[in-house]
């Protein structure tokens, strides 16, 4: 049984770009996937670092929740993940936003991922994939924090094509 989830992807540190590109190849292995658009936003942590691509990937799959999380923990440290400090640099951070209708927290894995709703480096794409979509109760195209967008869009939906 296929579960519609969503997948933020971001990158700042060697080719983002090719990075994230890859990313989709992979997470396409997993079930059938739709890109957002590319998007540019600068760091939320230290901002002493280059600024991300961000993206956000809906990829319909039949893996659960913690197999799934494994998979893109897979895929991070093949793409020589590397975290050098809290919100600091990296070339590939991959986060479970969204597992369909579910709500799960568990030490491994929080779902909705925390925070969705004060990033619009998430919601923005977020929207490009569904324009209607609510979460917690909230309607994601009436937050407060798209009336002052932090992000610049890079490319269309086929970028990572």
């Amino acid at each position: 049984m296929s579960v519609v989830t969503y997948i933020g992807l971001g990158s700042n540190l060697g080719d983002s770009r090719q990075i994230l590109t890859e990313a989709v190849q992979n997470l396409a292995t997993l079930g059938q996937v739709k890109t957002s658009k590319l998007y540019e936003s600068p760091p939320m942590g230290p901002q002493d670092q280059p600024n991300y691509l961000n993206a956000v990937v809906r990829l319909e799959t039949d893996l659960e929740p913690l197999a799934l999380l494994d998979e893109l923990q897979r895929f991070e440290n093949e793409s020589g993940r590397v975290r050098l400090r809290r919100w600091g640099e990296r070339t590939l951070d991959l986060d479970l936003l969204i597992y369909g209708q579910e709500s799960i927290q568990n030490e491994r894995l929080t779902v909705p991922h925390v925070g969705i709703l004060e990033r619009d480096f998430v919601v923005i794409p977020l929207l490009d994939l569904d324009a209607e979509m609510q979460l917690k109760g909230q309607v994601l195209k009436s937050l407060p924090i798209l009336e002052h967008p932090t992000v610049t869009v890079l490319d269309n939906e086929d970028w990572a094509h």
